[in-house]
């Protein structure tokens, strides 16, 4: 039996400027931080001619062709070639439900591909790993998504990511104090909003205008990559007040990118935060739902609001072990 984990994340600044369709006309940069909420996959080479495979439906199936599950079933064809695949049950388990902006496909896609080269004896690097992972969801299966999520789940951590006109991605561990570091998962607050919602049906609309050219979004995008270069800034001289203030300005220009990035509900919930202690916020993520995450020196205020509004609180320290054999027997 061999168990994997792949954590999930959140951005720090730039998000949406990793989607292909954007960075490889005008570059992009994020950062992301792994948190220590994670998705587990649990393969189990079985004695039957067939597979076993347990997410939110159950699939047996005696071919890989068949399996209805994408992700799962291209990944199979990229680890074993044809004929030589094992039999075998696959199982997964996520701290958070998927749809909620952290990252889940991406980190569900490197543990998973991290089991199947463990079982067949591979070594692979986390940048290979992350680049076959992308390959799998954009390159085969045509998600209009980026690949900060692939590779923050592969190389956890703080993570700055430049994404290079050429195509190729530059990765660097974010440059800040440990008392920055502390200080920043302290402070940072995340609360369900009880809405989830496909990525890509949102993405999709970016990356068709960008594609196009369209010159609002790109320019929106050109703001966004600037403010992901000023919150490095700030993280490095260790002014979290004024990341706090990025983070605002960025989500309300994040929420003119598409209709369906906020709802009226969300913007009251926000305001209610702001007015109860927070510096700053921004749903994570694609936009739609999923989590708030607000930036705040003193929570206990902005806990009680949050809570007497219904929203959950879901607590996290950052990861920095990225994708990892949790378990080989």
């Amino acid at each position: 039996m061999i168990i994997t984990r792949s954590p999930l994340r959140i951005s720090l600044g730039g998000g949406g400027t990793d989607l292909p369709s954007y960075y490889l006309e005008h570059g992009g940069f994020l950062i992301a931080a792994a948190i220590d909420k994670y998705v587990h996959i649990t393969l189990h080479q079985t004695f039957r001619r067939e597979f076993l495979i347990k997410y939110s439906k159950l699939e047996v199936t005696e071919s890989v062709d068949a399996i209805q599950h994408p992700i799962i079933r291209e990944a199979l064809r990229l680890v074993f070639p044809q004929g030589r695949e094992p039999d075998l049950e696959i199982s997964s388990m996520a701290d958070i439900p998927s749809g909620t902006g952290l990252g889940s496909s991406g980190s569900f896609t490197t543990a998973l591909l991290q089991a199947l080269y463990t079982l067949d004896k591979q070594f692979v690097s986390r940048r290979s790993l992350a680049e076959n992972a992308c390959h799998i969801e954009i390159d085969v299966l045509k998600e209009p998504i980026g690949r900060q999520d692939q590779f923050i789940a592969a190389y956890g951590g703080l993570t700055c990511f430049t994404f290079d006109s050429s195509g190729q991605i530059h990765v660097e561990p974010l440059r800040a104090s440990q008392e920055t570091l502390v200080t920043l998962e302290d402070n940072l607050a995340l609360f369900f909003t009880g809405f989830t919602r496909s990525a890509s049906n949102i993405l999709k609309d970016q990356d068709t205008r960008s594609k196009q050219k369209d010159a609002s979004m790109i320019d929106n995008l050109h703001f966004v990559k600037q403010l992901g270069f000023d919150s490095r800034d700030a993280f490095q001289k260790g002014d979290l007040g004024r990341f706090a203030e990025i983070m605002d300005v960025h989500w309300q220009h994040k929420k003119k990118r598409s209709i369906g990035m906020s709802n009226a509900q969300i913007d009251e919930w926000y305001e209610m935060a702001l007015q109860n202690g927070a510096l700053g916020g921004k749903v994570i993520g694609a936009g739609g739902g999923g989590f708030l995450m607000f930036y705040c020196e003193n929570k206990t205020k902005l806990r009680h609001a949050m809570a007497r509004a219904g929203l959950r609180e879901v607590r996290v320290r950052f990861d920095f072990a990225g994708t990892t054999v949790v378990s080989r027997s």
